[in-house]
């Protein structure tokens, strides 16, 4: 079953939402559903629609992020029909076309002016540049050729009702590319047609001149200006001010200047030229305001302000009176005389502005000669070459008043229709007729008819004016509609007062019915538009001025005043042949054409004027181009294209077939029953909707993977593979060796800064570990700090001797358990041990050694740790003086005289608990088993409570192995001997001096301590 769901990218697109990406998919072939279509469309931000080949493009008034590096390459060698809409894809279908029939290719872009033809002309130029070869002198053509815009802009270029950046000339830019294997671009070359050069000397209201004028007062410093004659202010120029508030220099213009300049130094004018430059646009602006005042007679005039043409004098490098007199009095050579004729305030003014305007007109093509110059092809003799052109041309303009330059813009208009429908529209039907396919002629207007009445010759419109122009006098515009009223009164597409139409001003208004619509033009100005008077002794005067560009550009200043020179052609033949010449090249050319549409005139983004769009969509025939292509087929193919590509699809004609290539088209076609889609022709396969041909790639696509592709794939992925795979191996051996590296490097970092520490007095305690820790070692530094601690804690507490090494186990062992709960704990005393068996703390010491051998050697006890006098609880609640010492086995309770009492030793086995008091007191609970009973008691003051605590704690730990648990409260819980549970408080107090137990109840105690 025929899989529609299943295209590819470019009808991704849900044509719901996002509308149709071709106008020939719509549903219904009616100007209501293109309309539609073209709004959904614009809505939703898809700005590019196709009509077949042809390319669609509404202005969005705002940047979008979709001519980047990415889009380029996403559209680098794809099919038109590929993926979606896109400028790109229809300058890479020109650009391929070139390379693949090896014939010249062109991109015809034309629209409204304000509908983004300028725009469209500079990306289409960017994307060929970036897809050409990155070659050294490759790249610096294509530099000259994208750089050459900002100056053309520049000078060529003005914000107009319409459009902020409006080209008032016409432009056709062709790219030289060498017709080999590399096509690298060579060159180009850049034609220029009709500048609007009226608007230097006039614009209408919200519309500015040119953007040099305002790039220049911009750009420049106040200095610099002043060097020049000028100030900041555009409004103190006659021919910047015309506009109204408008007209006024903007951040843009500053930033531009900048681009400007650095742009014409690229493409080869020097600083004397950009100089010199400056100073003609200068003395233009001054120019301007140069007034005349009639001497009273009524036929002469002066100037009545001096200091401008002063200034003119002063940057164009001659004298204030040479330009007075040439303002003023007209030079005429006849028949080897020289006659002289004062001008009257009108023709003055008039001179004036003639002068301005030849001069901007002769230095805009000095600029576009200097750009030729830099990008003009340098070829080989012998070696071919291939064109691909861009023509950004003048669109269609209706304004309130229509002049000479809208009826030659709109004349150029109809040239380019006409070339569309011969090339377009009438080679389709041809092609259909010639091969036989069945065709429903579609009825469609052809514009011939109003290019003849406007150029053909001597009854055409352009011949009448330059019969009128040729008249001796003054012109007479009036005589010009007579003349065509007689001419074309009976024609379909002219009408005027005279011929019937009353509305139109006798003699002032004339009608032409265009493709695009009803034109009404004003006659005034129109001859001397058409005769473009330049006087030769203006001519003169500029080329004898101090300056070198101006003898460049007016070379004819140089003949004598009296030769005769032949009458120029008119500005209307001139154009005229422009435009033949043009069509002519375009008609040898492969043509791809833009239509740019502007969907609003407040240049706004996301707003659609639906009746400005209709009228744009009528003027470019689009619907009519829509209904042919619909009509028709949509793509054709030679049967041996069609079977060399699409032949893996069937297995009759894959891997070979014996037929020819017409059957074999016919096999693959009836193999997936489309009989109803195709028609064969006599050289060529036709398809009619596009979708069957995405069909037939997509087969080809799954067949090639099948076949083909999964070998190739196969082995460039292994070797991808085999290569990522040796650089993540170099990458981990790098990484690896790195960080042993560092691992090594730390560690003899670590041994160096601790070589020879255990000869320090603090064995190295104060030196720190060395920083830039590996994060591979972060937790073996917190074990080799531990490991260091305990290595010097060892050390010190192996420089002690035995008995000190003693007391500092106790002393932590205490600090351990005790964990703050006893504060005053008089760690900071030395603790003496057995205080009995010393002879400056006991006299008797060798009575109480010789009385504790023979305990020691009745109990099996082989060490004596700790000795000292306690006081304990007797039963009867008095405390009563012993001396308690501590051998490793027992803990014996002596009077003072080293006897034995009867109760005997308390084993170590027999303590489970020990209780203290949290204060200063020295009272000390040993808890013992009940046959023994608890043993209640303080130590003398002189010595450490906690010392004799854990000698037992430590004693009993070492002989057990375990922990006796230790209280600490100020009421401590213990039992006697036989009796009850009973309570010891204790309590600080001033009223005694030295401890004392004191009974307050039957099984309360009180340990009364001084405070």
């Amino acid at each position: 079953q025929f899989c529609w769901n299943n295209c590819i990218m470019a009808l991704s697109e849900n044509p719901e939402e996002f509308g149709h990406i071709d106008f020939i998919l719509l549903d219904e072939i009616n100007e209501k559903a293109f309309m539609a279509n073209l709004q959904r469309r614009y809505e939703k931000g898809k700005i590019y629609t196709y009509i077949g080949e042809v390319l669609v493009s509404v202005n969005p008034y705002k940047n979008f992020d979709i001519y980047n590096d990415e889009y380029v390459e996403e559209y680098r060698g794809r099919e038109l029909q590929e993926r979606p809409p896109h400028i790109f894809a229809l300058a890479d279908a020109a650009y391929r076309d070139m390379k693949r029939l090896l014939a010249d290719s062109c991109i015809v872009i034309t629209g409204e002016s304000g509908a983004g033809k300028t725009e469209a002309s500079k990306i289409i130029m960017r994307y060929l540049a970036n897809i050409t070869k990155q070659v050294q002198v490759v790249e610096k053509i294509k530099n000259l050729l994208i750089m050459s815009n900002p100056v053309l802009e520049s000078f060529g270029n003005a914000k107009t009702l319409r459009n902020d950046n409006s080209s008032r000339f016409g432009k056709y830019m062709d790219i030289r590319f060498q017709a080999d294997v590399s096509f690298k671009p060579l060159g180009g070359h850049i034609k220029t047609y009709l500048l609007e050069k009226a608007r230097v000397v006039y614009q209408q209201q919200k519309e500015r001149n040119f953007h040099s004028f305002f790039q220049l007062l911009a750009g420049l410093t106040e200095s610099q200006l002043a060097a020049l004659e000028l100030s900041k202010d555009p409004q103190k120029y006659y021919y910047l001010k015309q506009g109204g508030a408008e007209a006024c220099c903007t951040n843009d213009d500053k930033v531009l200047y900048g681009e400007v300049q650095r742009a014409m130094s690229s493409v080869g004018f020097t600083a004397e030229d950009q100089s010199n430059i400056s100073k003609i646009l200068a003395a233009i602006l001054n120019l301007g305001n140069t007034e005349f005042n009639d001497k009273g007679d009524g036929e002469s005039c002066l100037v009545s302000n001096p200091d401008a043409t002063t200034c003119v004098a002063k940057l164009l490098g001659t004298t204030s009176s040479e330009i007075a007199t040439a303002l003023t009095v007209r030079v005429v050579a006849a028949k080897n005389e020289v006659v002289t004729t004062p001008q009257k305030m009108a023709k003055a003014a008039y001179a004036r502005d003639a002068l301005a305007k030849i001069m901007y007109e002769r230095l805009f093509q000095l600029v576009v000669k200097r750009v030729n110059t830099a990008v003009e092809a340098n070829v080989t003799k012998g070696s071919k070459q291939m064109a691909m052109s861009v023509i950004d041309i003048y669109g269609f303009e209706v304004f309130g008043v229509n002049s000479f330059e809208q009826f030659c813009i709109n004349y150029c208009n109809e040239k380019l229709q006409q070339l569309h429908i011969e090339l377009v529209l009438k080679r389709e039907q041809q092609l259909y007729r010639d091969e036989g396919i069945p065709w429903i002629q579609i009825e469609y207007f052809n514009n011939q008819v109003i290019c003849a009445m406007i150029d053909v010759h001597p009854e055409g419109m352009i011949s009448i004016f330059d019969e009128e122009c040729l008249r001796p006098g003054a012109d007479d515009d009036k005589r010009v509609v007579i003349h065509m009223d007689k001419t074309f009164s009976k024609h379909d597409h002219y009408s005027s007062h005279g011929t019937g139409k009353k509305e139109l001003k006798n003699g002032v208004e004339f009608e032409i019915k265009h493709y695009a619509g009803v034109v009404k033009y004003n006659i005034a100005g129109f001859m001397d538009k058409n005769k473009d008077a330049q006087f030769q002794d203006l001519k003169r005067l500029l080329y004898n001025c101090n300056m070198s560009t101006l003898k460049e550009i007016f070379p004819e200043g140089a003949n004598p005043i009296t030769d005769i020179t032949k009458r120029p052609t008119t500005v209307g033949t001139q154009f005229k042949n422009d435009m033949i010449e043009l069509v002519d090249t375009l008609q040898k050319q492969e043509p791809h054409y833009v239509r740019c549409i502007m969907p609003n005139a407040n240049k706004m983004p996301r707003e659609y004027n639906e009746e400005l769009c209709l009228n744009q969509v009528k003027y470019l025939g689009l619907v009519e181009n829509m209904r042919v292509r619909r009509a028709g087929y949509a793509y054709r193919m030679p049967y041996e294209r069609f079977v060399k590509r699409y032949k893996v699809i069937c297995p009759d004609t894959w891997p070979s077939f014996k037929c020819t290539a017409r059957q074999a088209c016919e096999k693959i076609i009836n193999f997936y029953h489309l009989e109803q889609l195709v028609s064969y022709g006599k050289t060529l396969i036709f398809i009619r909707t596009p979708k069957t041909l995405y069909y037939f790639e997509e087969l080809r696509e799954a067949k090639i993977i099948k076949y083909i592709s999964v070998l190739i794939q196969r082995w460039v992925r292994g070797h991808l593979a085999r290569l990522l795979v040796k650089k993540m191996r170099a990458v981990y051996l790098m990484f690896l060796r790195f960080r042993k590296m560092k691992v090594r490097f730390w560690i003899n970092q670590l041994c160096t800064t601790y070589h020879g520490c255990e000869l320090m007095p603090d064995f190295g305690k104060s030196i720190p570990i060395p920083s830039n820790v590996p994060a591979v070692l972060k937790k073996a530094v917190v074990l080799v700090e531990k490991v260091r601690q305990n290595w010097i804690a060892r050390r010190k507490i192996l420089a002690l001797s035995p008995a000190d090494q003693y007391e500092m186990r106790l002393k932590v062992h205490a600090y351990t358990e005790l964990a703050g709960r006893k504060p005053h704990w008089r760690f900071q005393e030395k603790w003496i041990g057995d205080e009995f068996s010393m002879p400056e703390k006991n006299q008797n010491h060798m009575q109480f050694q010789q009385a504790m051998r023979a305990f020691q050697d009745l109990n099996a006890d082989t060490a004596r740790l700790y000795s000292t006098y306690v006081t304990k609880l007797s039963r009867v609640g008095k405390g009563e003086r012993r001396v308690y010492a501590l051998c490793d086995l027992h803990l014996y309770r002596l009077d003072e005289s080293y006897t034995m009492k009867t109760k005997g030793p308390i084993k170590l086995g027999e303590i489970k608990a020990i209780s203290m008091g949290p204060g200063n007191d020295q009272a000390l609970v040993l808890h013992c088993v009940p046959e023994v009973g608890d043993c209640v008691f303080y130590v003398d003051p002189q010595r450490p409570v906690v010392e004799f605590a854990f000698a037992v704690w430590f004693t009993f730990l070492r002989k057990y192995k375990q922990k006796l648990p230790v209280h600490i409260t100020n009421e401590i819980k213990y039992t006697p001997f036989q009796k009850v549970e009973c309570t010891l408080q204790l309590e600080a107090t001033t009223a005694i001096k030295k401890p004392t137990f004191k009974q307050t109840g039957k099984t309360s105690t009180t340990l009364l301590w001084p405070k």
